[in-house]
């Protein structure tokens, strides 16, 4: 919705004469009239006006998006600044309650919002035409500060909002003219408390129109309930994956040995997960659709020379294939903000080499195609790990909703300073001058990940039998490895769990346990791992700022 509109006159509202009807000098005095006012159209008739025309200025500036982008939709724009300018507190809040459908809850809510303000906008024009345009104007101008605000906006990004404004008012006033009025004459207006003749004396006033959580046991809870469709629910529709684009073939190596099996126990989900099942936590409410032939990264900063890459030259590198683990810093303890695939790209440090940072470099500021920024520690992008610009994922290009053609993939770091999708930019630099996006909202600069496990099953709250029972789950510590689980019952000694086969140091490990219970009541289960320094910490913290610690666990009921 977009302002720069014509003035335009107010509505005509007809006035009743306010002089006596039906009197004579021989008739006694009777009733007097009310005195007239303007007849006002049905406060349901009014919101139904409002509401069509604020369907007409976001189909509008839907439609004008579709040529100046998709981040300059007016409903995308306005949701993106909000998410931007949400406090940290109420970020996690989001993201431990709603997970990955935490966007899809965004846009309802937007969406409700705006429909609140569209029906209160045409009440307001029925009763005064400058009332409900005002409100149209503000909602315009606020979306397209937000759109002109996005880190990638040209003026056009002002374009759909100024259509579907200039649309919204339009439809606004045609609907509003054309609305029914009062019922009649000497109808007392909103607000009046006078009788009309023809009211009883019972008629009284009219009434007026009515114009990045954590940790918790409930997080735990809600992240149990999630597992399993992880990423399902904040996924736009599904987009071209970059036919014609297929980099699987060029990898020069892969990982060694057959995938592993897992521990193949029902209610834990496989080793490797599936792509449309592989959570996704971003800022972005549209997902950003790069050409890869114009694609190009830039790497750039403290560095002797300044190195550009674009797509043909990556596909026509030599490109590793690794298991990565990748996990989300918002992730609470047992949640599912985490999963395992096989990534296909070029070693970060190999593009770092051509470009030579010069020694006094400490970080790289990664940039998205959106305008997005991750810290990333530039041992963590130098040394010999598996970090990559991935193009592949699973054997296949990457989706887009992952950060088709090109991402970053950085094992043994949480997503918020290394995962960064739709990347186009490398900025050699150091954590002393430079910070990035969540960075700025209070998050800890560097972010390694915390050795972590959960169980998967038997859930929490779940009804046993005695006898044998199978406790299993996963746990991970990306770039250390996994090398022992225990569980514990009822807080006494821990035992060991069997181990499934290991992916490697950068990949999670899953876990098995039996159990064999015949003492009927509740019980507890706790679960901790082990990587080459020692057990995980059983300390609870949120994951506020760098990552949630803490034993998970869970309660069931046997016999």
């Amino acid at each position: 919705m977009r302002p720069e509109i014509g003035t335009r006159e107010p509505l005509a509202f007809t006035l009743f004469s306010p002089e006596h009807e039906g009197m004579t000098t021989a008739a006694p005095p009777g009733p007097t009239r009310a005195p007239a006012g303007p007849r006002h159209a049905p406060v349901w008739a009014a919101a139904f006006a409002g509401l069509a025309a604020g369907i007409v200025t976001v189909g509008v500036g839907a439609l004008v998006a579709v040529v100046a982008g998709a981040s300059t939709d007016p409903l995308v724009a306005v949701g993106s600044a909000f998410v931007d300018a949400t406090p940290t507190w109420l970020k996690d809040f989001a993201a431990s309650t709603f997970g990955t459908a935490d966007k899809a809850v965004l846009m309802i809510g937007e969406v409700v919002v705006l429909a609140a303000l569209a029906a209160a906008a045409g009440v307001l024009a029925a009763r005064r035409w400058v009332w409900g345009a005002a409100v149209v104007v503000v909602l315009g101008l606020v979306a397209m500060a937000a759109a002109l605000g996005r880190p990638d906006a040209s003026w056009t990004a002002m374009v759909p909002s100024l259509a579907g404004t200039v649309a919204g008012l339009w439809t606004l006033k045609a609907l509003v003219d054309r609305l029914p009025r009062g019922s009649g004459p000497g109808d007392a207006p909103w607000g009046d408390g006078r009788r009309g003749p023809g009211r009883s004396g019972r008629c009284g006033r009219a009434r007026p129109a009515p114009v990045p959580a954590g940790g918790g046991r409930g997080d735990r809870a809600r992240a149990r309930r999630r597992r399993g469709r992880a990423g399902r629910g904040c996924r736009g529709p599904r987009r071209d994956r970059g036919a014609g684009h297929d980099p699987a073939p060029r990898a020069r190596a892969s990982p060694r040995g057959p995938v592993p099996a897992g521990v193949q126990v029902e209610g834990v989900g496989p080793w490797a997960t599936p792509p449309d099942e592989f959570y996704r936590i971003d800022t972005a409410l549209v997902v950003p659709q790069v050409d890869p032939t114009t694609w190009t990264l830039r790497v750039h900063g403290l560095v002797e020379q300044e190195v550009e890459l674009t797509w043909d030259e990556l596909l026509a590198s030599d490109l590793v294939e690794a298991w990565v683990t990748l996990c989300c810093v918002s992730n609470p303890v047992g949640g599912d903000l985490v999963g395992n695939q096989k990534w296909l790209g070029l070693p970060v440090r190999e593009l770092l080499a051509r470009a030579r940072p010069t020694g006094d470099a400490d970080m790289v500021l990664s940039r998205s195609a959106d305008g997005w920024t991750a810290s990333t520690p530039l041992t963590a992008l130098t040394d010999e790990r598996d970090a990559l610009l991935a193009v592949g994922m699973g054997g296949a290009p990457l989706p887009v909703e992952h950060g088709f053609p090109v991402r970053l993939v950085v094992p043994g770091l949480y997503g918020y300073v290394s995962a960064t999708k739709w990347v186009t930019e490398l900025e050699v630099t150091r954590f002393a001058d430079a910070t990035a996006y969540w960075t700025d909202r209070g998050w800890s600069p560097r972010g390694p990940v915390k050795t972590q496990s959960r169980i998967d099953v038997p859930r929490d709250g779940a009804q046993l039998d005695a006898g044998e029972v199978v406790v299993a789950g996963t746990a991970w510590a990306q770039h250390r490895g996994i090398t022992r689980v225990q569980v514990q019952v009822d807080r006494g000694p821990w035992q060991d769990a069997t181990l499934a086969e290991s992916g490697g140091i950068d990949s999670w490990r899953q876990w098995s346990w039996r159990w064999t219970v015949d003492e009927p009541g509740r019980h507890e289960l706790r679960v901790r791992a082990f990587d080459p320094d020692g057990p995980q910490t059983g300390a609870v913290a949120d994951v506020v700022p760098d990552g949630a610690t803490g034993y998970d666990f869970v309660q069931v009921s046997v016999g």
